[in-house]
């Protein structure tokens, strides 16, 4: 057979057609360019489908073993570049095909019996995503971890606690970065939710009704791990939703999004806490970036970035929901449209998070076994700025309740011990013992441990408080959680 003669085979509907396709509309529809990073799981995926075959006698242990041959040379060249990707074969999966059966004649058109491109489609992703998951999952990890080494060196070190960015009350730079550690803790709950819905095998469905041949879909989905929690096996039940469900898609980019919105928020406090009107924190020179024209500055633009490519991120939740809302059973080419921002989603999340772990937590240096870099904690800026704006006022307020005065009028007579520190140009606590007896008459000594910012941050100490003490009750069940050490 000619080179010619084996391409035109290779399109799998030509002989219907009486012209060819123009080279416009192939680039147009064509996605091998960017769906070739499908090729493990599409291999993965059709390796099961062909064992399945041969077990249910549907194709010959001989066509069989020619599958696994051609496919093993097959990931050869791919994985030594070899493989060349044909826009004229349109996609990873005739792509793979068409090679096969260059490979081993006719066993290589026998392996699409009992699917269609729809199914295999849906089933690849799913493999493909399930993977980067796992991946993700991992880094999630190490970025709590890397919060939780910041957490444990700074659990005595004063910060300003913000409402409305104007100072409230003094917390734990421990406890702060514990608040991250729980954002990206649910990140991961929720991953591993979208895991349980991605693993789950369309294969059989074929075009969108099923199939006439005796397929055992179960078995290909043991045969993938797509099985649940009780190791059952885990298949689409209905061959149309199997063949046009993108929800797996559209709920990991979800869960993405918000990976990312709370990377935005810490990239926020990163930004404004570097800058020169705060001073409370550097981060490793090799992730900032200086000025063309201005030689002082260093710039945090790693956080920056990271705040823009959020948008990003959630600018892809939109467009695939926005691909899916008007689309009828079943299978639509629309969702070719779906692999590119999934795929972009992916990498700018695994980016994201491997840079942030080392650019919080440092990097572990072979010499010493250290961690070098990472996050540099100014405790000295921090706690002057919890002292500015009189960060201990509502433990003045609650000192009055506890000698008997209704909260509400604590909380008046507070308001004018402030007053009076603001006209003095003084903190609460720099106020004489006379002019806060002025305010309330059973104020005594003792209330100077209670103005103090050490003594109103070991003062909240209820589960889940600022209190060093339960700060480090926390990082030990994080620890504990996640299985290691910081």
């Amino acid at each position: 057979m000619s080179k010619n003669q084996l391409d035109k085979k290779s399109e799998a509907w030509s002989a219907l057609f009486s012209e060819p396709m123009s080279d416009l509309v192939k680039r147009y529809t064509a996605s091998v360019f960017f769906d070739k990073r499908l090729w493990h799981a599409d291999i993965t995926g059709s390796l099961a489908h062909a064992e399945m075959l041969a077990a249910q006698g549907i194709i010959s242990a001989a066509d069989h073993a020619a599958i696994q041959d051609g496919m093993a040379q097959i990931v050869a060249e791919i994985e030594t570049g070899k493989f060349e990707w044909k826009l004229d074969l349109e996609d990873v999966h005739l792509n793979i095909e068409a090679r096969l059966t260059q490979l081993v004649g006719d066993a290589g058109k026998r392996l699409h019996t009992g699917r269609s491109r729809n199914d295999q489609v849906a089933t690849d992703v799913r493999l493909w995503l399930r993977t980067e998951i796992d991946i993700i999952s991992g880094l999630l990890t190490d970025l709590q971890k890397a919060l939780l080494t910041v957490a444990q060196q700074n659990v005595d070190v004063i910060l300003p606690g913000f409402t409305h960015l104007q100072v409230a009350q003094p917390v734990s730079f421990g406890h702060h970065m514990l608040a991250y550690v729980e954002m990206f803790a649910r990140d991961a709950e929720r991953m591993a939710d979208v895991r349980r819905r991605v693993n789950r095998l369309p294969l059989g469905a074929a075009a969108l009704a099923g199939t006439s041949y005796p397929l055992d879909r179960e078995r290909v989905a043991k045969t993938l791990g797509m099985v649940d929690v009780n190791g059952a096996p885990a298949v689409c039940q209905n061959s149309l939703d199997a063949v046009s469900d993108r929800d797996f898609a559209i709920e990991f980019t979800a869960a993405a999004s918000l990976v990312m919105v709370h990377i935005s928020r810490f990239s926020e406090e990163l930004i404004l806490w570097m800058s020169q009107n705060f001073g409370f924190i550097k981060i490793a020179d090799r992730f900032t970036t200086g000025s063309s024209i201005m030689p002082q500055k260093k710039n945090p633009d790693v956080p920056e970035l990271a705040r823009g490519k959020t948008g990003r991120v959630v600018g892809h939740l939109m467009g695939l929901i926005t691909l899916m809302k008007g689309q009828p059973l079943a299978y639509n080419k629309d969702n070719q449209e779906d692999k590119e921002p999934l795929f972009d989603t992916v990498d700018t999340l695994k980016d994201t998070l491997r840079i942030f772990a080392e650019m919080v937590g440092g990097q572990l240096n072979p010499d010493t076994g250290k961690l070098e870099g990472g996050i540099t904690v100014n405790a000295i800026a921090m706690e002057q700025a919890a002292l500015k704006g009189y960060a201990t006022a509502t433990d003045l307020a609650d000192y009055l309740v506890k000698k008997g005065l209704p909260f509400r009028d604590a909380h008046e007579t507070v308001a004018h011990a402030v007053k009076a520190a603001i006209t003095h140009a003084c903190d609460l606590s720099e106020l004489p013992l006379t002019v806060l007896q002025q305010f309330n008459p059973n104020i005594e000594k003792d209330v100077y441990a209670v103005l103090s910012l050490r003594g109103s941050l070991n003062a909240r100490h209820t589960l889940g408080g600022t209190a060093p003490a339960q700060v480090e009750v926390q990082i030990a069940r994080h620890l504990a959680r996640l299985g290691d050490q910081a």
